[in-house]
């Protein structure tokens, strides 16, 4: 196929308002596609569904974290007070603080820490922002290796682009590696590289590399690198998301699946005999809802039909407060 499918239908009242188009990849334990409706072998960002693979970088390069702190460094967090304290716990490691963060400025994503935050009066802040996990981390990784970790140059100027000394740099040697294991563990070169929301690289690849991937690590053993970053994120999967985020409720509902989600509407799988999966929604952010339910659908049609799959099949769309329909898995695609 050439171009996007309708993955799911927006019904209200029995009436289809509107349809969300993307593109879905199953990979086989040998990395081939087993099934997919879409654009599957084309280049895409996969931005925050990358960080497992970063993490796996850092740890090739000497990154001494295991269990929360190992998920954290892989983490789209929620901002939660423990997600603040673990990134100030992988600074300390680096004998820094996080005045050392080049991430935006930002509020948490958790609705209730975000309004308690604003409520008594504070400011958006590097650590509260989703990313400063894995910005901890990569930081963490340079100081190790005697890398540099801000150009001079820049350092003065928060709003400054990065320098080549820059942790957040693509030719800085973390990012090297990083690059690296992304494309190790794909099994393709990357393609583009651009700048992601926390101002570090994302590096594209296309939907069935990333599935492959994810594929990968799921049923890496405990003792390679791969397994590591799978086990943290499926043993902590609130440290690697947040308490009340879907991702925790997938991989605490089935046994051995990790999981990550990205901005743009993308949602990476991996399960425990080695297939991956891959949604990209293309109305991106907007599109949250129907990310989920067409992952949801997905793992169904390969049979996996845990009792969170299940709930995750439809999404309510509201009128006057109660459910008046649904966001549901085009059938055309999923059956």
């Amino acid at each position: 196929m050439t171009e996007p499918v309708i993955l799911a239908d927006v019904v209200r009242n029995g009436f289809v308002e509107g349809r969300h188009r993307g593109s879905v990849v199953v990979t086989d334990p040998d990395g081939t596609v087993a099934w997919s409706a879409g654009v599957v072998d084309q280049p895409m960002f996969p931005r925050s569904s990358n960080k497992p693979m970063q993490a796996l970088g850092m740890l090739r390069n000497g990154l001494p974290l295991d269990g929360k702190l190992l998920a954290l460094a892989g983490a789209s967090h929620s901002g939660e007070p423990f997600h603040l304290d673990g990134v100030r716990e992988i600074l300390a490691l680096a004998g820094l603080d996080a005045s050392a963060l080049r991430t935006p400025a930002a509020y948490p994503l958790d609705g209730p820490d975000r309004d308690e935050w604003i409520r008594t009066g504070r400011t958006p802040e590097r650590i509260a922002m989703n990313c400063s996990g894995k910005h901890a981390a990569k930081i963490l990784t340079s100081t190790l290796n005697g890398w540099p970790i801000h150009d001079p140059a820049t350092e003065s100027d928060p709003q400054a682009r990065w320098g080549r000394d820059d942790y957040r740099s693509p030719d800085h040697p973390l990012q090297q590696a990083i690059r690296t294991a992304i494309e190790d563990t794909a099994g393709e070169k990357v393609s583009y590289v651009a700048v992601d929301g926390c101002g570090a690289p994302i590096f594209a690849l296309s939907l069935a590399g990333l599935a492959r991937s994810f594929g990968l690590f799921a049923a890496a053993a405990p003792d390679t690198l791969e397994g590591r970053v799978a086990d943290a994120f499926r043993q902590y999967p609130e440290y690697a998301s947040g308490s009340t985020r879907d991702e925790t409720e997938l991989m605490r509902g089935v046994d051995g699946l990790f999981c990550k989600v990205g901005a743009e509407g993308v949602y990476a799988v991996g399960l425990p005999d080695g297939r991956g999966i891959a949604v990209k929604i293309e109305d991106g952010d907007a599109a949250k809802r129907a990310r989920l339910v067409a992952t949801a659908a997905t793992l169904r049609r390969i049979g996996v039909d845990a009792p969170v799959v299940g709930r995750h099949l439809d999404a309510a769309v509201v009128g006057g407060g109660v459910k008046v329909g649904s966001v549901r898995p085009n059938p055309a695609v999923f059956g």
